[in-house]
Protein backbone atom coordinates (compact mmCIF):
# COMPACT_ATOMS: atom_id res chain seq x y z
CA UNK A 1 0.00 0.00 0.00
CA UNK A 2 1.39 3.40 -0.99
CA UNK A 3 0.56 6.31 0.89
CA UNK A 4 1.04 9.89 -0.59
CA UNK A 5 1.11 12.83 2.01
CA UNK A 6 0.80 17.00 1.03
CA UNK A 7 -1.66 19.06 -0.03
CA UNK A 8 -3.13 18.93 -3.68
CA UNK A 9 -5.23 20.97 -5.56
CA UNK A 10 -6.68 20.33 -8.89
CA UNK A 11 -8.14 22.74 -11.72
CA UNK A 12 -9.78 21.83 -14.45
CA UNK A 13 -6.86 18.85 -16.89
CA UNK A 14 -4.18 20.43 -14.64
CA UNK A 15 -2.97 18.64 -11.93
CA UNK A 16 -0.81 20.70 -9.57
CA UNK A 17 1.50 19.24 -7.29
CA UNK A 18 2.27 21.42 -3.93
CA UNK A 19 3.31 19.41 -1.50
CA UNK A 20 5.10 20.50 1.62
CA UNK A 21 8.39 18.85 3.23
CA UNK A 22 8.75 15.32 2.47
CA UNK A 23 7.40 13.29 4.93
CA UNK A 24 8.55 9.03 5.96
CA UNK A 25 7.01 6.31 8.00
CA UNK A 26 9.09 4.83 10.53
CA UNK A 27 11.03 1.83 10.12
CA UNK A 28 9.97 -1.40 11.47
CA UNK A 29 12.83 -3.12 13.27
CA UNK A 30 13.57 -6.34 11.94
CA UNK A 31 13.08 -9.36 14.64
CA UNK A 32 15.88 -11.97 14.56
CA UNK A 33 15.33 -15.07 13.52
CA UNK A 34 13.93 -17.44 16.98
CA UNK A 35 16.20 -20.44 17.38
CA UNK A 36 15.09 -23.82 15.77
CA UNK A 37 12.53 -21.86 13.54
CA UNK A 38 12.21 -22.97 9.96
CA UNK A 39 13.70 -20.77 7.12
CA UNK A 40 12.00 -19.04 5.00
CA UNK A 41 14.97 -19.08 2.42
CA UNK A 42 12.93 -19.13 -1.27
CA UNK A 43 10.02 -17.45 -0.04
CA UNK A 44 8.10 -14.60 -0.31
CA UNK A 45 9.41 -11.87 2.44
CA UNK A 46 7.18 -8.85 3.12
CA UNK A 47 9.32 -6.05 4.39
CA UNK A 48 9.22 -2.09 4.67
CA UNK A 49 11.25 0.36 2.12
CA UNK A 50 11.67 3.68 3.16
CA UNK A 51 12.11 5.73 -0.11
CA UNK A 52 13.64 9.23 0.83
CA UNK A 53 14.12 9.77 -2.78
CA UNK A 54 10.78 10.61 -3.27
CA UNK A 55 9.53 12.24 -0.48
CA UNK A 56 6.48 11.00 -0.73
CA UNK A 57 5.92 7.26 -0.44
CA UNK A 58 6.45 4.95 2.06
CA UNK A 59 5.80 1.60 1.08
CA UNK A 60 5.37 -2.17 1.77
CA UNK A 61 6.77 -4.21 -0.57
CA UNK A 62 7.00 -7.92 -1.64
CA UNK A 63 10.48 -8.89 -2.36
CA UNK A 64 10.69 -12.33 -4.86
CA UNK A 65 13.48 -13.97 -6.76
CA UNK A 66 13.84 -12.11 -9.85
CA UNK A 67 12.73 -14.11 -12.77
CA UNK A 68 15.32 -15.59 -15.42
CA UNK A 69 15.54 -14.13 -18.95
CA UNK A 70 13.99 -17.44 -19.89
CA UNK A 71 11.10 -17.02 -17.61
CA UNK A 72 10.60 -13.56 -19.15
CA UNK A 73 10.27 -14.55 -22.30
CA UNK A 74 8.09 -17.46 -21.68
CA UNK A 75 5.79 -14.93 -19.86
CA UNK A 76 5.45 -13.13 -23.34
CA UNK A 77 4.86 -16.17 -25.26
CA UNK A 78 1.53 -16.53 -22.58
CA UNK A 79 0.56 -12.87 -24.02
CA UNK A 80 0.81 -13.21 -27.63
CA UNK A 81 -1.29 -16.96 -26.98
CA UNK A 82 -3.87 -15.18 -24.59
CA UNK A 83 -4.05 -12.49 -27.17
CA UNK A 84 -4.99 -14.89 -29.78
CA UNK A 85 -1.94 -15.55 -31.75
CA UNK A 86 0.71 -17.93 -32.51
CA UNK A 87 4.27 -17.13 -31.05
CA UNK A 88 5.79 -19.82 -33.18
CA UNK A 89 4.80 -18.14 -36.53
CA UNK A 90 7.50 -16.39 -38.31
CA UNK A 91 6.90 -13.02 -37.38
CA UNK A 92 6.41 -13.85 -33.79
CA UNK A 93 9.15 -16.28 -33.08
CA UNK A 94 11.79 -13.92 -31.83
CA UNK A 95 9.24 -11.34 -30.15
CA UNK A 96 9.90 -12.56 -26.43
CA UNK A 97 13.45 -12.22 -27.01
CA UNK A 98 12.84 -9.08 -28.53
CA UNK A 99 10.62 -7.79 -25.72
CA UNK A 100 12.91 -8.68 -23.24
CA UNK A 101 15.64 -6.79 -24.20
CA UNK A 102 13.07 -3.83 -24.73
CA UNK A 103 12.37 -4.17 -21.23
CA UNK A 104 15.70 -3.38 -20.09
CA UNK A 105 16.00 -0.43 -21.55
CA UNK A 106 12.95 1.12 -20.34
CA UNK A 107 12.86 -0.01 -17.04
CA UNK A 108 16.88 0.78 -16.80
CA UNK A 109 16.22 3.32 -13.92
CA UNK A 110 16.25 0.58 -11.65
CA UNK A 111 19.73 -0.14 -12.16
CA UNK A 112 20.59 3.80 -11.19
CA UNK A 113 20.28 5.06 -8.02
CA UNK A 114 19.86 8.70 -8.78
CA UNK A 115 21.37 10.19 -5.39
CA UNK A 116 24.84 9.17 -7.29
CA UNK A 117 24.14 11.18 -10.02
CA UNK A 118 24.33 14.12 -8.26
CA UNK A 119 27.06 13.56 -5.75
CA UNK A 120 29.62 15.72 -7.66
CA UNK A 121 29.73 18.99 -7.25
CA UNK A 122 31.32 23.06 -8.41
CA UNK A 123 31.95 25.52 -5.91
CA UNK A 124 33.96 27.86 -8.17
CA UNK A 125 30.80 29.35 -9.62
CA UNK A 126 32.07 32.80 -8.87
CA UNK A 127 29.03 33.92 -6.50
CA UNK A 128 26.07 32.67 -8.88
CA UNK A 129 23.02 32.61 -7.44
CA UNK A 130 20.35 32.87 -10.27
CA UNK A 131 18.64 30.38 -11.68
CA UNK A 132 19.89 27.30 -13.42
CA UNK A 133 16.97 25.80 -16.04
CA UNK A 134 16.94 23.07 -18.17
CA UNK A 135 13.93 23.22 -20.13
CA UNK A 136 11.85 20.86 -23.05
CA UNK A 137 13.87 18.45 -21.86
CA UNK A 138 12.54 15.25 -23.63
CA UNK A 139 11.01 12.21 -21.20
CA UNK A 140 9.90 8.84 -21.57
CA UNK A 141 8.00 6.91 -19.19
CA UNK A 142 5.47 3.48 -18.97
CA UNK A 143 2.53 4.28 -17.03
CA UNK A 144 2.42 1.78 -13.84
CA UNK A 145 -1.22 0.92 -14.01
CA UNK A 146 -1.23 0.26 -18.35
CA UNK A 147 2.46 -0.04 -18.58
CA UNK A 148 2.03 2.12 -21.98
CA UNK A 149 3.95 5.24 -22.48
CA UNK A 150 4.23 8.65 -21.16
CA UNK A 151 5.31 10.95 -23.43
CA UNK A 152 6.47 14.31 -22.66
CA UNK A 153 9.10 16.92 -22.01
CA UNK A 154 10.14 18.46 -18.52
CA UNK A 155 11.33 21.38 -17.03
CA UNK A 156 13.95 21.26 -14.20
CA UNK A 157 15.48 24.41 -12.37
CA UNK A 158 17.50 25.04 -9.08
CA UNK A 159 18.55 27.82 -7.28
CA UNK A 160 21.90 27.23 -6.38
CA UNK A 161 23.60 27.85 -2.51
CA UNK A 162 26.91 27.64 -3.10
CA UNK A 163 27.79 25.02 -5.74
CA UNK A 164 26.22 24.03 -9.00
CA UNK A 165 26.05 20.17 -10.40
CA UNK A 166 26.76 19.25 -14.16
CA UNK A 167 23.61 20.15 -16.25
CA UNK A 168 23.52 16.58 -17.81
CA UNK A 169 23.05 15.61 -14.10
CA UNK A 170 19.58 16.89 -13.46
CA UNK A 171 18.68 15.30 -17.27
CA UNK A 172 20.04 11.80 -15.80
CA UNK A 173 18.15 12.42 -12.76
CA UNK A 174 14.73 12.83 -14.38
CA UNK A 175 15.80 9.42 -16.55
CA UNK A 176 16.36 7.02 -13.71
CA UNK A 177 12.98 7.82 -12.73
CA UNK A 178 11.35 8.11 -16.11
CA UNK A 179 12.61 4.55 -16.57
CA UNK A 180 10.30 3.24 -14.19
CA UNK A 181 6.96 2.14 -13.76
CA UNK A 182 5.56 5.44 -13.44
CA UNK A 183 2.52 7.99 -12.30
CA UNK A 184 3.85 11.41 -13.73
CA UNK A 185 2.86 12.91 -10.21
CA UNK A 186 5.18 10.70 -8.46
CA UNK A 187 7.86 11.13 -11.08
CA UNK A 188 7.56 14.73 -10.42
CA UNK A 189 8.11 14.99 -6.59
CA UNK A 190 10.88 12.27 -7.24
CA UNK A 191 12.66 14.80 -9.04
CA UNK A 192 12.57 17.56 -7.24
CA UNK A 193 13.16 15.79 -3.87
CA UNK A 194 16.04 14.06 -5.10
CA UNK A 195 17.66 17.71 -6.08
CA UNK A 196 16.83 19.29 -3.20
CA UNK A 197 17.95 16.49 -0.64
CA UNK A 198 21.48 16.34 -2.15
CA UNK A 199 21.79 20.01 -3.58
CA UNK A 200 20.42 21.42 -1.26
CA UNK A 201 19.66 24.73 -2.63
CA UNK A 202 17.62 27.77 -2.19
CA UNK A 203 14.77 26.04 -4.11
CA UNK A 204 13.48 23.49 -6.53
CA UNK A 205 11.17 23.43 -9.50
CA UNK A 206 10.11 20.84 -12.10
CA UNK A 207 7.18 20.84 -14.19
CA UNK A 208 6.69 17.81 -16.40
CA UNK A 209 4.11 18.00 -19.76
CA UNK A 210 3.41 14.73 -21.06
CA UNK A 211 0.31 12.56 -22.83
CA UNK A 212 -0.52 9.17 -21.75
CA UNK A 213 -1.20 6.99 -24.01
CA UNK A 214 -3.47 4.77 -21.50
CA UNK A 215 -6.00 7.52 -22.09
CA UNK A 216 -5.01 8.38 -25.68
CA UNK A 217 -5.02 5.06 -27.54
CA UNK A 218 -7.57 2.94 -24.87
CA UNK A 219 -10.07 3.35 -22.72
CA UNK A 220 -11.89 7.02 -23.16
CA UNK A 221 -9.45 7.47 -26.28
CA UNK A 222 -8.52 11.14 -26.05
CA UNK A 223 -6.02 12.30 -27.74
CA UNK A 224 -4.01 15.31 -27.97
CA UNK A 225 -4.81 15.80 -24.00
CA UNK A 226 -1.60 17.08 -22.07
CA UNK A 227 -1.18 16.32 -18.51
CA UNK A 228 0.86 19.33 -16.59
CA UNK A 229 1.85 18.76 -12.83
CA UNK A 230 4.40 21.21 -11.27
CA UNK A 231 6.58 20.39 -7.50
CA UNK A 232 7.96 23.69 -6.18
CA UNK A 233 10.18 23.69 -3.41
CA UNK A 234 12.39 26.37 -1.44
CA UNK A 235 12.08 29.63 -2.78
CA UNK A 236 10.31 28.35 -5.82
CA UNK A 237 7.04 27.53 -3.19
CA UNK A 238 7.33 30.56 -0.78
CA UNK A 239 8.68 33.42 -3.59
CA UNK A 240 5.43 34.68 -5.62
CA UNK A 241 7.85 36.05 -7.95
CA UNK A 242 10.95 33.28 -7.81
CA UNK A 243 8.05 31.05 -9.34
CA UNK A 244 6.11 33.78 -12.29
CA UNK A 245 10.11 34.09 -13.19
CA UNK A 246 10.69 30.43 -14.16
CA UNK A 247 7.15 30.00 -15.39
CA UNK A 248 7.65 33.00 -17.65
CA UNK A 249 11.09 31.57 -18.96
CA UNK A 250 9.87 27.70 -19.90
CA UNK A 251 6.44 30.05 -21.48
CA UNK A 252 4.52 32.68 -20.66
CA UNK A 253 1.21 30.13 -21.09
CA UNK A 254 2.38 28.04 -18.81
CA UNK A 255 2.54 30.31 -15.96
CA UNK A 256 -0.98 31.50 -16.64
CA UNK A 257 -2.00 28.11 -16.62
CA UNK A 258 -0.12 26.76 -13.47
CA UNK A 259 -0.64 30.11 -11.65
CA UNK A 260 -4.20 30.34 -12.08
Amino acid sequence: MLTRTGPWRQAGQILVISAGPPTWGPTVPQSPLPSGAPSTLGKTNTVNIQIPASGLTTANATLEPRPSRTEAEAAVRTLLRWAGDDPDREGLVDTPARVARAYEEFFAGYETDPVDLLARSFEETDGYDEMVILRDIRMESHCEHHMVPIIGRAHIAYLPQGRVVGISKLARVLEVYAKRLQIQEKLTAQVANTIEQVLKPKGVAVVIEAAHQCMTTRGIHKPGVTMVTSRMLGAFRDDASTRREFLAIIGGQRANVIEG
